[in-house]
């Protein structure tokens, strides 16, 4: 039996609260592609922290950045100037649009700030609007807000009322998008490509529709790239594929590598809209998760990161793909870069979930019907398709 697991158990039952519907295992080491659990045994990530560990586990810059900055000074909170903050935003904007930045602790709080801009935009311009346009399926945070735009109202029920203003849209649907955005709506916002509902994309064609309507009604497109963001899906931004420009995009996950940070960045002519005093953050944009984020950003940069996503992804989703042929209870494979699911005929994924961590390979569960792929973005092709293999191994084990 593995004491220290549980005792970690043990604890965790007695005094965490029980929002998650936790995996039995506990991991205390991790480096690149790989996390060794409380037994010492290896295992290949191909979660990566929900799309978070995106230079893998334990990276060295990162580590020397942190380290670096741990030493110098943490905390002063934002009544005084912060250099890695600005050093971050400066990065950010110079390679996605002119802008200006906020800086917060997590997509869901990055999302609120541009739901409070957006709303104070028209504001300023003496003709309040409410209104969001959002997709079914979206998810936009776990805030009263942000679940309020979350497009999923089996997550409302619990919480409710929610707040009101936001119009749900189905995801792909142009006439739908032209029917809800009218003189009345603040902003448009959208994922590129839907995450937590089983890795969805939206298509460049509703995403020009959706920059269309906007552009026809004076309002403005929020795009949420918490999860695709900073080169999961083989851009740097998602909304690249498209060619669609955002008046505001939302930032987080793999943005520090695992280090807490969510950043909004508005295009210029919003850049003055949130004044002192209309939100803010103590921890926002803090020295240490605006130093590993530098770092991170840099490396993701100077090494491509992104064509390596693309490349790898590919590859991966040929892999992916040829299980529809040999595998009945495949139905589908969708998603771009290193941002994939595998949607099933059946609930089955928990159990894929658990024979896969059985036989060493990390997949999420992203639905009870449908498995995630979210591989750091310094994954080799041998690593992606080694996990592919295993992944092959457990779902034809279940069809027999």
């Amino acid at each position: 039996m593995d004491e220290r697991l549980e005792r970690i158990k043990e604890l965790d039952s007695l005094y965490v609260m029980q929002t998650y519907k936790r995996l039995p295992v506990a991991f205390v080491r991790g480096e690149g592609n790989r996390v060794w659990d409380t037994e010492g045994r290896e295992y290949l990530d191909l979660v990566s922290g929900l799309g978070v560990s995106i230079l893998g586990h334990s990276h060295p810059r990162v580590i020397e950045a942190i380290r670096r900055q741990a030493g110098e000074i943490l905390h002063t909170t934002n009544l005084y100037y912060v250099e890695p903050q600005v050093e971050l935003a400066r990065l950010l904007v110079e390679h996605s649009f002119d802008g200006r930045c906020f800086f917060a602790n997590s997509g869901a709080e990055a999302n609120e700030g541009a739901l409070k801009l957006a709303r104070k935009h028209y504001y300023m311009l003496g003709e309040p609007r409410s209104k969001v346009v959002c997709a079914l399926g979206s998810f936009h945070g776990r805030t009263i807000a942000t679940l309020s735009a979350t497009g999923q109202p089996s997550k409302w029920e619990k919480f409710g009322p929610v707040t009101p203003g936001f119009t749900h849209i189905p995801l792909n649907d142009i006439d739908a998008m032209e029917a809800a955005v009218d003189e009345e709506t603040a902003a448009v916002m959208l994922e590129p490509i839907q995450g937590e509902s089983g890795v969805n994309p939206a298509s460049p064609d509703f995403l020009m529709s959706a920059r269309s309507a906007c552009d026809r009604y004076g309002a403005l497109l929020i795009l949420d790239e918490v999860q695709t963001g900073i080169g999961r899906t083989g851009k740097l931004f998602a909304h690249q594929h498209s060619g669609v420009r955002p008046d505001m995009m939302t930032l987080a996950k793999g943005l520090a590598n695992g280090v807490p940070i969510g950043v909004l960045i508005a295009s210029s002519k919003l850049g003055d809209v949130l004044q002192p005093g209309d939100h803010g953050s103590t921890f926002g944009g803090g020295f240490l998760a605006c130093a590993a984020a530098v770092e991170t950003l840099k490396v993701v940069i100077e090494e491509d990161l992104p064509g390596n996503a693309g490349r790898v992804g590919n590859k991966l989703l040929e892999k992916l793909e040829s299980l529809k042929r040999r595998i009945p209870l495949v139905r589908e494979v969708r998603g771009r870069g290193l941002m994939l699911a595998i949607q099933f005929d059946e609930d089955c994924a928990r159990k894929v979930v658990l024979d896969c961590l059985e036989r060493g390979v990390l997949v999420n569960d992203v639905t009870p019907d449908a498995v995630r792929l979210l591989p750091p973005l310094v994954i080799s092709e041998e690593d992606a398709l080694a996990g592919a293999g295993i992944l092959e191994e457990v779902l034809t084990g279940l069809k027999d």
